[in-house]
């Protein structure tokens, strides 16, 4: 079975593509999976809105209901917006940051690098995607890894995003990356009403 198929429709029934694979088939079927996709859909409840933002916020770093609901907490108790607090909270995870930085080319080949021990920061390896960085901490590739393929892959610069974050100072050539400062809201670039998903667990 192709891998992919499940990431494509989840991402069409999200109405976001998850990996660049995805996109090329959201363009082509922008609507949801199944034989009512193409259908004009009555009014959504509240609840059903507020519910697909916390999908789709769940999807795009790829986390367990736990994992979110876990965030969610955390950014309760920050000082600042709830919503915001909470992507930034989220973005500074360790398999995000290694996206961002270009070490992979999806949140889900990104999780797998930290798992399999590839990644280090401030010079120990971390197996833990979930692991929250702090500003200067440094991301790092295992000096073994480098001359794996994917990393040469990565290092040649083919999974760069289009507009690097301006909140990480990166070196792909050494397979380098060091959080600069916390990320601001609008610097992260996920698709998400967070608002809404402040509202979903508040209800």
């Amino acid at each position: 079975m192709n891998q992919s198929r499940p990431k494509i429709k989840r991402s069409r029934r999200l109405g976001i593509p998850l990996t660049p694979k995805c996109v090329q088939y959201f363009e082509r079927r922008p609507y949801p999976p199944g034989v009512h996709g193409r259908t004009a859909r009555r009014t959504e409840s509240n609840y059903k809105v507020r519910l697909l933002e916390k999908q789709r916020l769940r999807a795009q770093y790829d986390l367990r209901e736990g994992q979110l609901r876990r965030a969610f907490d955390r950014a309760v108790r920050r000082p600042g917006k709830t919503g915001e607090e909470l992507v930034v909270d989220l973005e500074c995870r360790l398999d995000a940051l290694v996206l961002r930085a270009g070490f992979a080319r999806t949140i889900y080949a990104a999780r797998q690098l930290v798992t399999h021990r590839h990644v280090t920061v401030n010079g120990r390896r971390v197996d833990r995607p979930s692991a929250r960085l702090q500003p200067e901490d440094r991301i790092g590739v295992v000096e073994s890894s480098r001359t794996k393929a994917p990393f040469l892959v990565a290092a040649a610069g083919a999974h760069a995003p289009q507009r690097t974050a301006p909140y990480l100072d990166v070196d792909l050539s050494g397979l380098t990356a060091r959080l600069i400062r916390l990320p601001q809201r609008a610097e992260v670039p996920v698709i998400c009403d967070e608002q809404l998903v402040v509202e979903h667990y508040s209800r």
